[in-house]
């Protein structure tokens, strides 16, 4: 077995079990951790596909900005134990069945997939530069770019306003 092989593997099952944390966990501050984690590794399944720039970005981004985000919506709602509503173990077992079923039904389509073998249609554009990257994302796709941005400054305001208290001393 190759070695990229072998950390595809190991990386595939960091993924799994991190994601399944996340949710599995009843500690909000240890589910955003195993979240980051899983963002890692999903950064590093971008390296091992060479695309270097989308794992920059997708550390940039998620592993940071979207994280630290979460973090502080946790910490504003400031969740107590005993405010907490438990979930039935049948939940929590319906959770475990569901997760193994579908891991199941993955693990069989990845093994009985086929590889593409031939050769690879190419347009000759390195799209792993930025400068081309930056090209088509500002020539072809600026209209979807500026929805986007004014769509994550709506959400910032939002998220300002909610954090903010009222005033009751009138």
């Amino acid at each position: 077995m190759s070695a990229i092989l072998i950390i595809f593997y190991v990386l595939a099952a960091i993924t799994l079990s991190t994601a399944f944390l996340t949710i599995y966990s009843r500690n909000p501050i240890h589910s955003a951790i195993y979240l980051v984690i899983c963002f890692f590794s999903i950064a590093a399944h971008y390296l091992l596909f060479n695309a270097q720039f989308l794992a920059i970005v997708h550390i940039i981004v998620y592993s940071g900005a979207i994280m630290v985000l979460f973090l502080f919506t946790i910490m504003l709602m400031n969740l107590n134990k005993e405010d907490e509503v438990h979930k039935p173990r049948i939940t929590r077992l319906g959770a475990i069945v569901v997760f193994c079923l579908m891991s199941l039904v993955l693990l069989a389509i990845f093994i009985n997939s086929k590889p593409i073998v031939g050769e690879y249609d190419t347009t000759g554009n390195d799209f792993q530069s930025i400068k081309v990257l930056g090209k088509v994302l500002l020539n072809e796709y600026m209209v979807p770019f500026e929805f986007a941005s004014i769509l994550l400054l709506v959400a910032m305001i939002g998220a300002v306003l909610l954090s903010k208290k009222e005033n009751t001393n009138k």
